[in-house]
């Protein structure tokens, strides 16, 4: 959900980049998994605000500036049981790394190997015998099956 960017002052606090819809939705959450590389450790916001166009936050046991720097670059994320459940056709990108690509014609296209964000609308990156970039739009995803593990696109094998 975001990454600690750089220390701020002297006594501990954080800067963050957010990568949520918007800048203050990590303040929803009292409890920060901070790591890299699988590695997560639970820090309790103490206190977090939204200052100048970025977050800023200070967590337990983060006393200082040394502290600050240290987790510095770390990854930032929230228990998946803590987030909101989604709505009809919203998915967390999460739910849809790992599922097959199949087109309308019934050809596998590959695996989700990630998604990309592009401003306009979000980008599926498909890994089979060849790289596939997608848009991920009503017009061309016709069908998401999380149970059997696949999303069904209107794209073209060779393209």
């Amino acid at each position: 959900m975001g990454r600690v960017a750089a220390p701020y002052a002297v006594r501990g606090w954080i800067k963050i980049q957010t990568f949520t819809e918007n800048l203050d939705n990590l303040l929803d959450y009292p409890v920060w998994r901070l790591g890299k590389a699988g590695k997560w450790q639970a820090y309790q916001v103490l206190e977090a605000k939204v200052h100048s166009q970025s977050l800023v936050a200070q967590l337990e046991g983060v006393d200082d500036r040394n502290a600050a720097e240290a987790i510095t670059g770390m990854d930032i994320a929230v228990a998946r049981d803590e987030l909101p459940p989604t709505e009809e056709n919203e998915f967390y990108w999460d739910e849809l790394v790992g599922l097959t690509v199949v087109n309308k014609s019934g050809e596998t296209l590959g695996k989700v190997s990630g998604i990309l964000e592009t401003g306009a609308h979000d980008v599926l990156k498909v890994t089979g015998e060849r790289e596939h970039l997608i848009p991920f739009v009503e017009a061309i995803v016709g069908e998401v099956d999380r149970a059997a593990g696949k999303i069904v696109v209107d794209w073209g094998a060779d393209w």
